[in-house]
C-alpha cells in the first residue's frame, strides 16, 4: 500500500456472506476495516437477509453496508478489501457463486473511477435493493456521482420487493 497523502473521504462498502458463519464473517470484516491505515468505521447498517443474485442453488446472503472515513486511495482500499476477503476464506470459483465474504466499494466520496478491475460508484449500485437498502440506512443523502441522485432517491426508483 502507498502511504495515504490525500484528504480523507467517506467511502461506502457493501458486505455480503452466504457461506459458513455469515454473521462472524461480516463482523470480522468490519473489525479488519477498522484497523486499516488512516481509516475509521463511522457507521454500520442493519443486516439484511436476501436471496442470491445469479445461481439460485446457494444459500441466502446476509448483506449490510459500512461507511468509512479513509485517506486510503481507491486502489489501495480495494487491495485491502480483497486481502480481508482472502483472510476470511474467500475463493473466487464461480461468478456470483457462494462466498464466505464479498466486499465492494460502492462510493468513494464524490469520486468516479473507471479503471481495469475498479469501478466507483459500483456499476450495479442503482439496480440492487440488497445494496441500496442498507446503504440508505447509513448514508441516505450521499450522492451517487455517476447519477446525480441520492442513495434514498435511487432506492425509491426500484420496484417494490415482492418478498415483502
Amino acid at each position: 500500500m502507498q502511504p495515504a497523502t490525500q484528504t480523507p473521504v467517506i467511502a461506502a462498502i457493501a458486505l455480503g456472506s452466504n457461506l459458513g458463519d455469515r454473521e462472524v464473517h461480516l463482523s470480522t470484516a468490519i473489525s479488519y476495516m477498522g484497523v486499516l491505515p488512516t481509516t475509521r468505521v463511522i457507521a454500520t447498517s442493519s443486516i439484511f437477509e436476501t436471496a442470491p443474485v445469479g445461481p439460485q442453488d446457494q444459500g441466502h446472503f446476509l448483506n449490510m453496508a459500512v461507511a468509512l472515513n479513509t485517506a486510503l486511495p481507491p486502489r489501495d482500499l480495494l487491495q485491502a478489501l480483497l486481502a480481508i476477503e482472502t483472510a476470511q476464506g474467500r475463493v473466487r470459483a464461480q461468478r456470483w457463486g457462494p462466498r464466505t465474504l464479498d466486499l465492494d466499494i460502492l462510493l468513494y466520496g464524490d469520486t468516479i473511477v473507471i479503471e481495469p478491475g475498479l469501478s466507483i460508484p459500483h456499476p450495479h449500485l442503482a439496480q440492487r435493493r440488497f445494496v441500496l437498502e442498507p446503504l440508505a440506512e447509513i448514508l441516505p443523502h450521499a450522492i451517487i456521482p455517476s447519477l446525480g441522485i441520492t442513495v434514498s432517491q435511487a432506492l425509491s426508483l426500484l420496484p417494490p420487493d415482492p418478498a415483502r
